[in-house]
């Protein structure tokens, strides 16, 4: 998967994940195998542009794919998908609707987090968007409800959709961010855990400050609102689904970009996902993993407009020749959340044009 959430990939001059903190990423020394004798470095100057000619070269990483990651504050915003709402559009499976239930989704401020937000609200759902950046979720809810009016005029029921805060790695703002949506909508239905972000480091390189980040993002925070959301679930002796968005690199190693933490954890977010459907079966939470692949977002359509030759790359290994457009998530992630799929639990529903698959 590729997001604001996720891969951030640029050809510039190596830069760090941190800025502020002045971490430098050194360059490793090449390994060769024993047969064969060290280039010099001119010759592998030389030779680098040759580099796409030799036996196996698309599917090694790559050290020269480096990460820049901008500031909160200074990511694009998203906009809404228009066109998609309407009360009656095509005719389709009643067991398809949300309609009455409240759906959480982290991460929601954004790109794959706001889009799925967006499906939830269409197929009927009031909806909490979480994220660190209230502001932005605060604007984006208003413009979920303003886009969902435009396109039904005569809708009896506007939805409901709310704004709120958590640092999705601590358990206290955690158990903050859920009381407040009960609060707001009295009682969640639905979990869409989109909230994660992904560093491309060469593995000997990566600081570990870095690497606990990001699994207290992608796995710690996984866990922390699910098991939360549970709690109340339980509490309230109701059935209820989860969707953890995961990563189609939870279980193929991407290429070029190096990314082993990043891989490792969204694997653990797929097993998780399989491990709580089991424990949490008697209950009536079912459980499930949305694995994403490439996917168009507005952040990674500029960095790829900046690096064509990456883009061939990744679309010369996807079967459908095509990367995937955040649109293609509303579908699973609606599909897994409602009574439709109200046998299938422990899943992992990749959504990457068949890269997995070759």
């Amino acid at each position: 998967m590729f997001s604001r959430n996720m891969l951030r990939t640029s050809t510039r001059a190596l830069r760090s994940a941190n800025t502020a903190a002045n971490v430098t990423v050194a360059r490793p020394a090449a390994a060769f195998l024993h047969t064969n004798p060290p280039m010099s470095s001119a010759a592998n100057k030389d030779n680098k542009h040759n580099n796409s000619n030799q036996p196996g070269s698309f599917a090694r990483t790559d050290d020269s794919i480096t990460v820049e990651y901008p500031e909160d504050q200074d990511l694009p915003s998203s906009t809404p998908v228009q066109g998609r709402g309407g009360l009656h559009m095509k005719r389709t499976l009643a067991s398809f609707s949300l309609e009455g239930k409240v759906g959480v989704v982290t991460g929601g401020a954004r790109g794959l987090g706001l889009v799925m937000g967006q499906g939830m609200v269409i197929s009927g759902a009031n909806l909490a968007i979480v994220d660190m950046n209230k502001e932005e979720a605060e604007r984006q809810a208003s413009e979920l409800v303003e886009v969902f009016r435009k396109e039904n005029p005569g809708a009896h029921r506007v939805p409901k959709v709310t704004a709120h805060y958590a640092d999705v790695s601590d358990a206290d703002s955690v158990q903050s961010c859920i009381d407040s949506v009960i609060k707001e909508h009295g009682k969640i239905d639905h979990l869409v855990t989109s909230a994660g972000f992904t560093e491309n480091y060469n593995a000997i390189d990566y600081p570990i400050d870095r690497i606990r980040k990001l699994w207290n993002v992608n796995v710690d925070g996984t866990y922390l609102f699910a098991t939360t959301v549970a709690k109340h679930l339980m509490a309230r002796k109701s059935p209820g689904s989860m969707v953890f968005i995961g990563s189609m690199s939870g279980a193929i190693v991407n290429v070029p970009q190096p990314q082993a933490p990043y891989n490792a954890a969204k694997a653990a977010v797929r097993h998780l996902a399989a491990s709580l459907a089991v424990e949490w079966a008697h209950a009536g939470i079912r459980v499930n993993c949305i694995s994403p692949g490439y996917m168009l977002t507005a952040l990674t359509e500029k960095i790829l407009d900046d690096n064509p030759e990456l883009k061939r790359q990744w679309t010369s290994l996807i079967p459908q020749g095509k990367m995937g457009q955040p649109v293609d998530l509303m579908g699973p992630v609606s599909f897994l959340l409602s009574d439709a799929s109200q046998y299938v639990t422990g899943a992992d529903l990749r959504v990457d044009g068949g890269y997995t698959v070759t």
